[in-house]
């Protein structure tokens, strides 16, 4: 097939699974990349191996210090107005070429990329990997979000901009995401998650792991605990050291989380927490991939509580380096961790999660027989080989789909 693939994509973990499976798609169809100046183009980079790899100019305007900060809503409903006609001429241009089908990725200002929308003529396929979240879910609190002063309240009332933005990206969001010819996601949980949203019937298409850079190293283990993430509040990093509080202070390990984006509150934030509950964290950033391979395998137990993560590379990660994860019970670690034989998995209770890493610290033979276990269950189920040939499965099924529909249309009314 000659496929056009659009992304705006920051660098993480959407980004690198767009790099394994456009690397493996290239190998049999003609792969050519339609995105934008502010995307990431180095992290997990597409043009050793696309057919060609196009940029059109666009960069978000310079946000707003304090005290002129309200001002950033009106920046960003100018970026949406903005971003509306890049695309639509990236639309235009695809569709003069021909494609067999637009396989579209999210956009780091629209979420559900309008390109959805100007695309008449060609299949589309949305990978959804997960809603504006912001939108449909209440984050959880922070004090560094709190209204300082009476005035900052009146003023979170009356301000219309907040308002008006939210309004206009959720009818982005909604109107392009219906929009599509197919919509993939990265787990049943996330499928759940956009019928209730967006009224779609979204298809399942699982991420893969790279197996040959993720994998047993055979180095000593140390007596840690490793989490994964962005420095953000929906990572779940509190309940982490609230639940290494839990445990008795002269048994209680080093956290360790690696990060590639922390958000300076919540860094502080955790530190403090951290600084208060008697945990000992060490919080890295910049970590390069062949550095977290190492600490994967270095690390005793792989720690995950993510505040509903739609899928979660990160168990699958530690899984394939042979190291075993303990996880909270919600979202797509549901479907990557079979509790009792690749990890353990509890609720959303500081203390239960407490006994979980206990039982693997206190039990190493035990947190190695889980960890040979993932790493089996990993080359068994969740290659990238094996990922691509059910996303193969999923294009060309939208391919025949609109070519069946526009084959009814053209037959002529002989009655």
């Amino acid at each position: 097939m000659r496929i056009a693939l659009y992304h705006n994509l920051p660098s993480g973990g959407a980004k690198r699974t767009l790099g394994e499976a456009a690397r493996r798609l290239a190998v049999h169809h003609q792969l050519d990349v339609y995105t934008l100046s502010s995307a990431n183009h180095e992290f997990a980079d597409l043009r050793p191996f696309v057919d060609s790899h196009k940029v059109y100019e666009f960069a978000p305007r310079p946000l707003f210090n304090s005290p002129f900060g309200r001002l950033n809503q009106a920046v960003r409903l100018a970026d949406l107005r903005r971003i509306e006609d890049v695309t639509r001429q990236i639309a235009a241009d695809i569709e003069a070429e021909g494609y067999d089908l637009v396989y579209v990725h999210p956009c780091q200002i629209e979420k559900s990329p309008s390109l959805l929308r100007h695309i008449q003529t060609i299949p589309t396929v949305y990978y959804c990997q997960e809603p504006l979240r912001i939108l449909y879910e209440t984050m959880p609190p922070r004090p560094y979000d709190d209204d300082h002063s009476s005035r900052r309240a009146l003023l979170n009332r009356i301000d219309p901009l907040p308002g008006m933005y939210r309004s206009r990206i959720r009818e982005i969001d909604q109107r392009n995401t219906r929009q599509a010819g197919m919509v993939l996601v990265n787990s049943c949980f996330m499928q759940d998650v956009v019928s209730r949203i967006y009224g779609v019937e979204a298809r399942v298409s699982y991420h893969g792991i790279n197996v040959d850079r993720f994998r047993p190293l055979g180095v000593e283990k140390r007596p840690f605990l490793l989490s994964v993430g962005s420095l953000t509040p929906l990572k779940g990093f509190d309940f982490l050291v609230e639940a290494v509080a839990e445990i008795p202070a002269d048994r209680r390990p080093l956290l360790v989380i690696a990060s590639n984006f922390q958000n300076p509150p919540e860094k502080q934030f955790l530190q403090q927490l951290a600084a208060e509950k008697e945990v000992n964290l060490n919080l890295l950033g910049n970590v390069s991939d062949e550095r977290l391979v190492e600490l994967y395998n270095e690390a005793a137990v792989t720690v995950y509580a993510p505040v509903r993560e739609p899928f979660g590379l990160v168990a699958l990660e530690s899984l394939a380096c042979g190291t075993p994860v303990i996880a909270v019970r919600e979202g797509g670690t549901q479907e990557t961790i079979v509790p009792g034989e690749t990890g353990l998995l509890t609720e959303r209770d500081p203390a239960a999660f407490a006994r979980a890493i206990q039982v693997l610290m206190a039990d190493p033979a035990l947190a190695a027989e889980y960890g040979r276990n993932g790493r089996e269950s990993v080359l068994q189920n969740w290659t990238w080989d094996r990922a691509v040939a059910a996303l193969e499965d999923h294009l060309v099924t939208a391919v025949n789909k609109k070519s069946a529909s526009s084959a009814l249309i053209s037959v002529p009314n002989l009655s």
